[in-house]
């Protein structure tokens, strides 16, 4: 008589080997260990405003994500602004105005504030809306009132 595992046992153990692996792999894709699926995420806080004073788009912003945003293009309405007159305040924002390229570090919150581009009219009381373009891929899109 020959003595083995039997046939129901050998495939569970194969079923249970095949769903810890794909539990690993899944794990590992979605960034829940390792660095692979760590990207950016901003976060446009609503006390962003058009100030219309200055004829300026004032944005809180944070990156709640796990990776820096280099946030290459904003529109306001549909028409962009120039990058290169940004300024930023809070820690962990740098603005390289040569490129016209703005990178949040991961955690970092702060202000970033842009010249209105040339055909949007600030009004108080206006919705804007607007839309922040990543080199990752992403567009992140939020309404602001004129004040």
């Amino acid at each position: 008589m020959r003595k083995g595992i039997s046939p129901v046992i050998a495939t569970v153990i194969i079923v249970a080997v095949a769903i810890a692996i794909s539990i690993a792999v899944a794990g590992w894709l979605m960034g829940l260990w390792g660095g692979f699926g760590k990207t950016e995420s901003l976060k446009i806080f609503p006390d962003s405003y058009v100030d219309v004073a200055n004829g300026a788009l004032v944005l809180h912003i944070q990156n709640v994500g796990g990776s820096p945003a280099q946030i290459y293009k904003i529109e306001v309405g549909g028409a962009a602004v120039d990058l290169t007159t940004a300024t930023a305040t809070g820690t962990g924002i740098n603005v390289d105005t040569t490129k016209g390229i703005i990178t949040i570090d991961p955690g970092a919150e702060g202000t970033i504030t842009v010249s209105l581009p040339t055909g949007v009219n600030a009004a108080a009381g206006v919705a804007y809306q607007i839309s922040i373009y990543t080199q990752a891929g992403n567009v992140y899109t939020a309404t602001v009132y004129g004040k």
